[in-house]
């Protein structure tokens, strides 16, 4: 191999790392926010960079973009891939990786960016994924929790969870306390391509099992359900878990333990939790005030009473009647959304 193709070789692996250094550092100083991430990533693109610095003339009179083989040939994956920065993170740090290996073997690199590269891969990811939920969590404003006892039919059931799903709502748990797991599963399932249809986010009540089956986001729980350490452990990092709370105390407990959201309620008393005293709006005054995860007011809501729980400090809500039990589910939703400002 020439003296020239060597250079060309290491010019565009000092290309590669470089633009997945920026890549990966905008990340972190704009997604994430994070200082240290940012500094330590400028740091390394600085150092990669510079480390040539003495070769710039010989790797630029090197390159031949106009007669370089590979620009022609196309990355299987790319075309298929989804745009989202969780993907751009993985790509870039690989891309990353693989270049200082590269600059490593044919320019003579210090192996201490790669070896750094993998430390950074790991703290970055954990971040990554805690603010990815975060985000999907955040700008969700109604959250749809159903109960098919009332439909003559599972069809009937679907059907209207396709109408809220197209009206707006943003996440809907799948609520089953009398039916066999198997027919949950099968609800499950086609709840699970109804919610990604629409892009929104789909959550299995108490079930971790069956949260796991139906490949859901992730699992709801009650104060006597499983464990959120249990859960975790089953689902994953990945896995939203949601907690009813119906007090500061099971707030704190819940947030303290990492839950991902939590429910405040019930605020008004409500049929689908006999015997439950509600909470009232003072739990949600509370909550808006102390807990720092998003949270969804839930217990009774109706349009009418929407406004009471939102000049108490929520911003989420959750519905169960209003929306499955409604002769006029369309018009309910809209009211929803124009009070929660969306």
């Amino acid at each position: 191999m020439g003296y020239k193709n060597l250079k060309r070789i290491v010019d565009a692996n000092i290309n590669r790392a470089s633009e997945a250094l920026r890549a990966l550092e905008e990340i972190a100083r704009f997604y994430l926010n994070n200082e240290i991430l940012s500094t330590k990533l400028k740091n390394m693109r600085h150092f990669v960079c510079s480390f040539f610095d003495g070769e710039y003339s010989a790797l630029l009179s090197s390159r031949d973009t106009e007669n370089d083989v590979g620009t022609d040939i196309l990355n299987p994956t790319k075309e298929n891939r989804e745009i989202t920065v969780e993907n751009v993170f993985k790509s870039n740090i690989k891309r990353l990786q693989q270049a200082l290996r590269m600059l490593a073997e044919y320019g003579n690199l210090p192996d201490e960016p790669r070896y750094a590269s993998y430390t950074i891969e790991k703290e970055m990811y954990e971040e990554l994924k805690m603010n990815i939920k975060k985000y999907l969590l955040e700008n969700r404003k109604l959250y749809l929790v159903t109960n098919s006892d009332s439909f003559n039919s599972d069809d009937e059931f679907l059907d209207r969870v396709a109408l809220a799903l197209k009206c707006g709502v943003d996440i809907i748990q799948l609520r089953e306390k009398n039916r066999p797991a198997k027919d949950i599963v099968e609800l499950g399932k086609r709840i699970r391509e109804l919610s990604s249809a629409f892009g929104a986010l789909f959550i299995v009540n108490d079930r971790i099992d069956i949260a796991k089956i139906v490949k859901a986001d992730g699992v709801h729980l009650g104060q006597d359900d499983v464990s959120y350490k249990a859960a975790r452990e089953v689902l994953g990092e990945e896995a939203i878990i949601g907690i009813s709370t119906h007090c500061p105390d099971d707030a704190m407990r819940a947030m303290q333990d990492g839950a991902d959201y939590i429910g405040v309620g019930p605020v008004f008393k409500t049929p689908t939790k006999p015997g439950r005293i509600p909470v009232g709006l003072e739990y949600v005054k509370w909550a808006s005030e102390n807990v720092d995860i998003p949270f969804f007011a839930i217990g009774s809501i109706e349009p009418d009473n929407t406004d009471e729980v939102i000049k108490a400090g929520a911003s989420r809500i959750a519905v169960v009647r209003a929306i499955m039990n409604s002769e006029n589910p369309q018009e309910n939703i809209e009211k929803f959304l124009a009070k929660l400002g969306r």
